[in-house]
């Protein structure tokens, strides 16, 4: 299953677009951009609204995902 963060650069990268620009246009740093890819922080839900809208995917794809990885698992 993918992870929000390869499905962020999955997408970013389909733009050819570069981890600062889409920074820029998410209004975010870079090192949280990087971050949000690694995996070591999520995007809030607002984030993940700016995230679906610059790189032209579903938000409901980047909060399930959210979602999957902030819920404890047994």
């Amino acid at each position: 299953m993918n992870t929000i963060g390869q499905t962020i650069k999955t997408a970013r990268e389909m733009l050819n677009m570069s981890q600062k620009e889409l920074a820029q246009k998410v209004r975010v740093g870079t090192q949280t951009i990087e971050k949000y890819e690694s995996g070591e922080s999520l995007p809030s839900t607002q984030t993940i609204l700016k995230l679906s809208t610059v790189l032209d995917i579903s938000a409901s794809e980047l909060i399930e995902h959210s979602k999957f990885l902030q819920t404890p698992h047994p």
